[in-house]
């Protein structure tokens, strides 16, 4: 609403003894510009906030990401580093090929001895304390500087790193979509150091309800919708006892209300066997790769192939890529989530064919064995098609959207994802642009006076001008900002 001039005479009067300590505020909290980054490149991040668990971050973006795209914050493991995590574990190929950044957390000696995160410690692995804190702020600071999907950011780690995510997927299920845990321990396992040894080596003797109470307990009052887990375990791990992989299932499928006999169960290569919980809906929520002869460590498989990835090392145990599986687990390969491990090779020459203000037409090869294929629009499944076409409609007028296809078998199995193609829908879309009052200031979409912001053009009051106040600015016409917080 365009403000009148008697609102502005008011607001001077009461600003008028704070005016100073403002202008001094307003210089304190003027936004840092972004560190400079090489893209492509792994690169430390300072600054991203309180910092309580006394951490390092680290992060790695490829080239051309586009906004809206995944996150996938990794976990190294004691003695390991977040340098050496990112060289081995293989989630560099998929970021680059896939299009998602990844933030690397790093403790050190000063935490603990070895360098472990603190799986174990009450004070330092539940919401809003110590290292799941800092953690957090982790993932505040990279959507920020990435402009990453908020619904699509998802956890993984190793060892201690996957005790502490799943601490992290129970602590802030609001936040993270999906997990993965490798050769780690169950939620909440140990809130003691004393107490850890017996989480490593021993069965617990709990009951899947009692397991799931840690992870409700971890955030009173949450309801839903719970991350989709994926566990990785070795059958002869003697650091992280195979019953950890056991406990683990019996934990998240309580958590989602299902039974802990599996949906469907299939072999992988590197002597791994998938076993998969659907949810209600029949969509994987959690699914336990058990690993045989494995030792402790991280399953990785170098080569050059599709499903390959890593390289070996210390607590790098070349079995099967456990990245790879794990990214298709969540959709990171477009496949929405489903699975995407049955045999049935990616459709190939997936084209647009044509678009419309609101649809959008495609294309494929087909594919032998096939009995019908999905369609991922933007890495969610929109539909399905018997034949090797499909007509995408309900889209807004010039938009880009990105599709994938996936063959599935007569018994359901979903194969690999075909490479994506983008779309883009005629006519016009607004222009939407989400920032605090001081950044829209600075890029010329509002103005500032006597401490307040008005939006350029229709002169809307935006309140203080400062970093602390965001609104949504849209360009209705050249020049011209209405705010558009409601939607765009």
């Amino acid at each position: 609403m365009p403000h009148p001039n008697w609102r502005r005479f008011l607001r001077r009067i009461a600003l008028a003894a704070a005016l100073g300590a403002f202008a001094t505020g307003l210089t304190a909290v003027t936004p840092l510009a972004p560190t400079a980054e090489a893209a492509g490149t792994l690169q430390q991040v300072t600054h991203f906030g309180s910092n309580p668990g006394n951490l390092a971050m680290y992060a790695y973006a490829p080239s051309n990401l586009p906004t809206g795209a995944p996150l996938v914050v990794a976990l190294h493991g004691c003695t390991q580093s977040a340098s050496d995590y990112h060289t081995h574990s293989g989630w560099q190929k998929f970021a680059d090929q896939w299009g998602f950044a990844v933030v690397y957390p790093q403790t050190s000696s000063a935490n603990n001895s070895l360098s472990c995160f603190s799986w174990f410690d009450s004070a330092k692995d539940t919401r809003g304390k110590g290292e799941a804190a800092s953690i957090m702020q982790m993932v505040d600071t990279a959507v920020a500087r990435y402009g990453s999907d908020r619904s699509r950011i998802y956890v993984t780690g190793l060892s201690a790193g996957g005790g502490m995510t799943a601490d992290l997927l129970a602590d802030y299920p609001d936040v993270f979509a999906g997990g993965s845990v490798d050769s780690g321990l169950p939620a909440q396992c140990a809130t003691t150091q004393s107490a850890a040894s017996g989480c490593q080596y021993s069965n617990q003797n709990l009951t899947p309800t009692q397991w799931g109470d840690k992870v409700r307990t971890s955030d009173p009052g949450y309801s839903g919708p719970w991350p989709r887990v994926a566990l990785w375990q070795g059958t002869s791990d003697t650091t992280v006892a195979p019953v950890n992989g056991t406990e683990l299932r019996d934990q998240w499928t309580d958590v989602w209300g299902i039974g802990q006999t599996a949906s469907s169960t299939q072999s992988l290569t590197g002597g791994t066997t998938e076993s998969i919980d659907n949810d209600s809906a029949g969509k994987p929520a959690v699914a336990l790769f058990s690993v045989s002869g494995m030792a402790h460590g991280l399953a990785v498989n170098p080569g050059s192939g599709a499903d390959q990835c890593g390289s070996t090392g210390t607590y790098y145990l070349n079995y099967i890529c456990s990245s790879y599986y794990t990214a298709k687990f969540w959709g990171l390969d477009g496949s929405g989530g489903q699975g995407g491990t049955g045999s049935l090779p990616a459709p190939s020459g997936l084209t647009v064919t044509g678009t419309t203000d609101a649809t959008a037409k495609l294309s494929w090869n087909s594919v032998s064995g096939a009995a019908s294929y999905n369609v991922y629009r933007d890495g969610t499944k929109v539909g399905s098609a018997t034949g090797t076409t499909y007509t995408d409609s309900g889209l807004s007028a010039g938009t880009s959207y990105s599709y994938t296809v996936a063959a599935v078998d007569s018994s359901g199995a979903v194969g690999a994802s075909s490479t994506s193609v983008t779309a883009t829908t005629t006519g016009s879309a607004p222009q939407c642009y989400t920032d605090n009052n001081y950044n829209q200031v600075q890029a010329g979409r509002a103005h500032q006076s006597s401490g307040y912001t008005y939006a350029n053009g229709s002169d809307q009051d935006m309140g203080l001008y400062n970093v602390a106040v965001t609104h949504t600015l849209e360009e209705t016409s050249p020049g011209y900002f209405v705010i558009a917080d409601s939607g765009c």
